[in-house]
C-alpha cells in the first residue's frame, strides 16, 4: 500500500483520465433515453439529484450542482414542460420551494438508472468486497477534497 503514496505524476495523469472515461462512458449510456425525451445531460444530473433528495429546494440544488440559479430554471422549465417535476411550498417558509419527481419524472429516472447500473453493477460484481469498500473511500475523498 506504500507505493500509492509515492504515486507519480503520470500515474496521477492515467487516473484522472480513467476518471473522465468512466464518467463520459457511464453517462453515454443514457443518451439514448435522454434524447428520446429530448432532454440532455444538464437534466439528467438534476432529475438524479431530485430523485435521490426528494423535496429538495432550488437552493440545495443549485449548491449540489453547482450551477446558477438561471440554468437551474433552464432546465427545471423543461422538465415542468415535459411534466417531470411538481413543486411543493415549504409550510415555514413559503419563499421555499420544494421538488419532486412525479410518476413520468420516476418514470424516465428509472429508465436512465437502468441503463447506467447495468455498467456499475457488472463492474462491482466482478470486484471483491475489499475493492468495492476501498473504491467507494477513495471516491469519497475524491469528492470531500
Amino acid at each position: 500500500m506504500k507505493e500509492l503514496l509515492y504515486l507519480k505524476d503520470e500515474q496521477l495523469k492515467h487516473l484522472i483520465e480513467k476518471l473522465f472515461i468512466g464518467y463520459r462512458e457511464t453517462f453515454a449510456d443514457s443518451k439514448k433515453v435522454l434524447s428520446k425525451y429530448k432532454i440532455g445531460l444538464a437534466h439528467q444530473k438534476t432529475i438524479h439529484l431530485i430523485s435521490m433528495y426528494q423535496g429538495i429546494s432550488i437552493s440545495e440544488l443549485i449548491g449540489k450542482l453547482k450551477v446558477t440559479k438561471q440554468s437551474l430554471n433552464r432546465v427545471l422549465k423543461d422538465l415542468i414542460k415535459l411534466d417531470m417535476i411538481i413543486f411543493s411550498k415549504d409550510k415555514n417558509d413559503t419563499r421555499i420551494k420544494h421538488i419532486f419527481l412525479n410518476e413520468k419524472g420516476k418514470k424516465i429516472f428509472n429508465e436512465i438508472f437502468e441503463v447506467q447500473k447495468k455498467r456499475i453493477y457488472n463492474a462491482l460484481l466482478s470486484s471483491s468486497s475489499k475493492e468495492v469498500l476501498s473504491f467507494d473511500e477513495v471516491l469519497n475523498r475524491i469528492i470531500n477534497g
